[in-house]
């Protein structure tokens, strides 16, 4: 029992500084440069938001992330059903987040799905030098006619 207590405080201590050289690297600005959606049962994937979505991901070192996504092309609404397709062709969110090993996980306080609002948001990602990779968890979605997808969004290091 002894043995297996020293073998996990060891791999505490060795992984922890790999999570705090994530945090740093995680720091900062980044530009949307991707978004696709990828279907679960098919492998397919679509760029729901354009070929060249705007939008912006924060990390800022007292641990608040704030990310504002949005479609290529968008205009100003001026009906109902323009407002309701402008619904859609955004994402917003912020809140408090942690990393745990290739994760991080967001406690909403703010989004404009106010369903999000007091819930923990899972992200998966990957840093590569001034790259940014991001995978979303499995879910079904209505906008899909429930089928499980999950997001695929790519960013660059503001400069």
């Amino acid at each position: 029992m002894h043995k297996w207590l020293v073998v996990l405080s060891a791999c505490f201590f060795v992984a922890h500084p790999v999570a705090a050289d994530d945090r740093v690297k995680l720091l900062g600005i980044w530009r949307l440069v991707a978004l696709d959606v990828e279907f679960q049962d098919t492998g397919e994937r679509q760029a729901t938001f354009g070929e060249k979505p705007n939008g912006y991901i924060i990390f800022t070192p007292e641990g608040r992330m704030m990310a504002y996504l949005e479609a290529e092309n968008r205009t100003p609404p001026k009906t109902p059903e323009e407002q309701l397709a402008a619904y859609r062709t955004v994402i917003a969110y912020t809140g408090k987040y942690r990393l745990e090993g290739d994760k991080w996980i967001t406690k909403v306080d703010g989004s404009w799905n106010v369903a999000w609002v007091g819930t923990d948001q899972v992200r998966f990602f990957k840093l590569h030098g001034d790259q940014l990779h991001v995978l979303s968890e499995w879910q079904p979605t209505a906008r899909y006619n429930n089928r499980v997808v999950r997001g695929s969004v790519a960013f660059e290091r503001e400069k």
